[in-house]
């Protein structure tokens, strides 16, 4: 590319990646983890909410609006051609980190919840009628359910929910069920999460697309909690869309993926109107440009899309297996001390001989997201006391209220971990606990 001012590039990380990650190294990339709370160094135990940015995706943020602002495509001018380069440089980094066959399949959102609601509109005006069905999880965000439930107002379709087995896994004899049993109308689509966010279930999504694609339907993974942790490739997934967020792999917000299909994007009709996605346009008809860009209507945050291509360079430059391996030993270890907390329950996680360990029947966690609640202290109250020792989890019902009122509670604490997390970091929250609990009982 033909640059006056380059843009910021991205430092090398040492082949001993995995090394680093357990000394914590890397965190040195991260200036907000030296900040204090309350005059108490941060522990930021709120990855699965949003992480935190390494120094050279703020960086290049800056960089590129120093040097490169310019409005993306048809522009003659230098920076204008610039800036388109380096937008669509960013889809194709997009493309290689999941493996998508063409950037034709790559449509740059604002993240994982608009890029579902893109699909639910838009799948849902090409494929849905009247009776026709959707099927879900029970362990579905608010974002993979809100979408689907309006579009069944909108076109009068039916959810239907794959249940949950007593151990939190996904009933998957159900879901077969579910595809073969008669009804009005036929099954249209499969969403379903990866990873869950409360329970840190790793879904066998490769089982469930296997079985949807057996009867004909396609299959929606939700990816705002896997890919940040684990390899996605989804021609290997052979899923029809997959969504992610930007800002839960330590990009920028405001930027996020769908990727889908050829098949089914150039059957579906644009989700919105105006600039980029037309060819033509005249007072009588308009029609539609050719993908990815006929669901792109606007100007894009092409700030932000380069941005989240330096996030992935990241993670690609560390190694996203380092990051996996490390994150499951880190996760493992947050169980062993967790187990040692009076009256702790941690859901989605088995108990052996007194510790909670991953389960490994229909899915498996150690996915940095644990989930618990202790005897009946209200988890709201465990968080605001955890914060004033500077460490940051997150409390609620975390957008999956459906999943709470199943497991018969109201919310829970969450913690979870990103490549920047240390023991030390496991240390100070559960002394932290330890510290809190009595107050509260």
């Amino acid at each position: 590319m033909n640059t006056q001012t380059p843009i910021v590039p991205i430092s090398p990380i040492p082949s001993s990646s995995l090394e680093k990650l357990r000394k914590g190294d890397l965190r040195v990339d991260f200036p907000i983890l030296s900040r204090t709370v309350y005059g108490k160094p941060l522990v930021y135990l709120d990855n699965a909410a949003t992480t935190q940015k390494p120094r050279s995706v703020v960086e290049a943020i800056a960089e590129e609006y120093y040097n490169v602002n310019a409005n993306v495509h048809r522009g003659v001018h230098f920076l204008s051609q610039q800036a388109t380069e380096l937008h669509e440089a960013s889809r194709e980094t997009v493309r290689q980190f999941i493996n998508a066959r063409s950037t034709s399949e790559i449509i740059f959102t604002r993240g994982t919840t608009e890029s579902i609601n893109l699909l639910a509109f838009s799948f849902g005006e090409a494929f849905c009628h009247e009776g026709d069905e959707i099927i879900i999880s029970a362990m579905e965000h608010h974002s993979n359910l809100v979408p689907w439930q309006m579009l069944c107002e909108r076109k009068s379709t039916t959810l239907r929910v794959i249940p949950l087995r007593s151990d939190g896994t996904l009933d998957l004899d159900a879901f077969t069920q579910l595809l073969q049993s008669p009804h009005k109308g036929a099954v249209r689509l499969v969403c379903v999460t990866h990873v869950s966010n409360v329970l840190g279930m790793v879904n066998p999504v490769e089982r469930i697309i296997e079985i949807a694609h057996a009867h004909d339907v396609p299959v929606l993974v939700d990816g705002a909690q896997s890919t940040p942790h684990f390899k996605v490739d989804v021609q290997a997934l052979d899923c029809d869309f997959f969504a992610f967020s930007g800002h839960k792999i330590y990009g920028p917000t405001g930027v996020g993926v769908l990727y889908g299909k050829e098949q089914y994007l150039e059957s579906m009709p644009p989700y919105q109107g105006g600039g980029e996605m037309i060819r033509n346009v005249s007072f009588e008809r308009t029609t539609y440009n050719d993908l990815p860009y006929k669901f792109e209507a606007g100007t894009p945050d092409y700030v932000g899309t380069h941005a989240l291509a330096v996030a992935l360079d990241y993670v690609t430059a560390i190694g996203i297996d380092s990051i996996h391996q490390y994150e499951v030993e880190l996760t493992r270890y947050a169980l062993e001390q967790l187990s040692q907390i009076p009256d702790i329950h941690i859901y989605g996680y088995q108990k052996e001989d007194g510790i909670y360990v991953p389960q490994s029947k229909n899915g498996v966690n150690g996915s940095s997201v644990i989930s618990f609640n202790v005897g009946h202290i209200h988890h709201l109250d465990l968080g605001t006391l955890l914060d004033r020792l500077g460490i940051a989890v997150r409390t609620g019902h975390h957008c999956a209220e459906p999943l709470m009122h199943l497991l018969g509670i109201e919310g829970t604490v969450r913690a979870s971990l990103a490549l920047y997390n240390t023991r030390n970091d496991i240390d100070t929250f559960v002394a932290g606990l330890k510290r809190v609990i009595p107050m509260l009982n």
